[in-house]
């Protein structure tokens, strides 16, 4: 069974006055990678700093191996925290070379020098330890900041927005690098992000913020098939809504036909919901006397992501191959290749008196 290493328990965060992150309940297990995602100013990145240290919390708790942390009018200072930090920008020492950027968390160890070889060949960057940051790419410089990091053993590593300096290319590289090294190390791990994409190929479980809660701590797969809410259902894998009517627990009438899935939900039978669905439900069919307008278009290569606005307006996405081509203003027939169904109470309506979860989030399905 996996150990908990840390914990938020009713965590808040406010500046002059202003609460940024109110009721906040996250767990991580010993091993695990878990990512703090969501757009801008929703609050991972404050609640990084207090998991770090560098904010003081305005209610609630945090423990890091059952050890208390923070709490309001406590806050344990950064150095006495086994906790590692990958910043954005780096932060490398200009004037030391690679090998002494990498040691001086742990210049005083009886190892050092084995222990720094060791994380220089780990992150690749082995025979390079005599050289000045400014000589290195910037994918090299992000070794060493996380061999530096990983050089005192943090309990837990804090990595902001660690590849966001990076090109694409080489982003997604080194992000799956970083994952392996740390899973080889048994290091557990908080990214921050935007990038859902990043995101996804590092963490074990995943945080969706917004406006200072969080909305849905889960593993990827969850988030993306079992969305608690509308917003993680939204901002996770390019979804859409259109409208419907329950016909059944498991079937909703909608202006694509009838939509049938693998779970039920408690709703009476005509209630107005929200359906869900993603680029990868709607399908190329030429011969289906469903139509779609093309308003753009994306070319992804072995693929491409068409946008459609449906006769009554409705916007979708829908992924094609990319030996189907056609252009913006022309009518495509389409049919949703959807073997779930993932529903949401349209606000004022009966659906939306469903009841409250045990952790207070709104229950919109039940078990399948």
């Amino acid at each position: 069974m996996s150990q908990l290493l840390l914990s938020l328990n009713q965590m808040a965060c406010a500046y002059a006055g202003q609460t940024v992150v109110e009721n906040l309940n996250l767990h991580l297990n010993a091993g695990d990678i878990g990512c703090l995602l969501g757009p801008s100013g929703c609050g991972k990145t404050t609640t990084l700093r207090a998991i770090a240290g560098f904010e003081p919390l305005a209610s609630g708790e945090i423990r890091l191996a059952d050890q208390l942390i923070s709490r309001k009018g406590f806050t344990l200072a950064p150095e006495k925290r086994r906790i590692g930090m990958v910043f954005q920008d780096y932060a490398l020492f200009p004037h030391l070379s690679v090998a002494q950027n990498v040691a001086f968390g742990i210049r005083q160890h009886p190892d050092c020098a084995r222990i720094c070889a060791e994380l220089l060949e780990l992150v690749k960057l082995s025979g390079l330890g005599q050289r000045y940051p400014h000589e290195l790419s910037g994918g090299q410089q992000q070794r060493v900041a996380l061999a530096r990091a990983l050089a005192p053993e943090p309990q837990l590593l804090l990595l902001d927005e660690p590849f966001s300096n990076l090109d694409g290319e080489l982003r997604r590289r080194l992000s799956q690098e970083v994952r392996e090294i740390l899973k080889l190390r048994g290091t557990s791990a908080i990214l921050v992000t935007h990038d859902q994409e990043e995101a996804f190929a590092v963490s074990d479980h995943i945080g969706v913020f917004n406006k200072g809660g969080l909305e849905q701590w889960d593993t990827p797969f969850n988030l993306y098939h079992e969305p608690l809410t509308p917003f993680v259902a939204s901002f996770i894998g390019q979804g859409y809504f259109i409208r419907g009517q329950m016909l059944t627990p498991d079937s909703v009438h909608t202006e694509l036909g009838v939509i049938r899935g693998n779970r039920a939900y408690q709703w009476p039978n005509g209630s107005s919901v929200d359906v869900l669905l993603r680029p990868d439900d709607i399908v190329y069919a030429p011969d289906s006397p469903l139509q779609a307008r093309i308003i753009g278009k994306t070319f992804l290569g072995a693929a491409t992501l068409y946008r459609l606005q449906l006769p009554t307006g409705s916007h979708l996405e829908a992924i094609f191959p990319s030996h189907v081509d056609h252009l913006p203003g022309q009518t495509v027939g389409i049919s949703v290749a959807a073997d779930h169904l993932v529903a949401f109470a349209v606000p004022g309506s009966v659906a939306a008196q469903a009841p409250l979860s045990d952790s207070g989030v709104r229950r919109y399905s039940s078990t399948s």
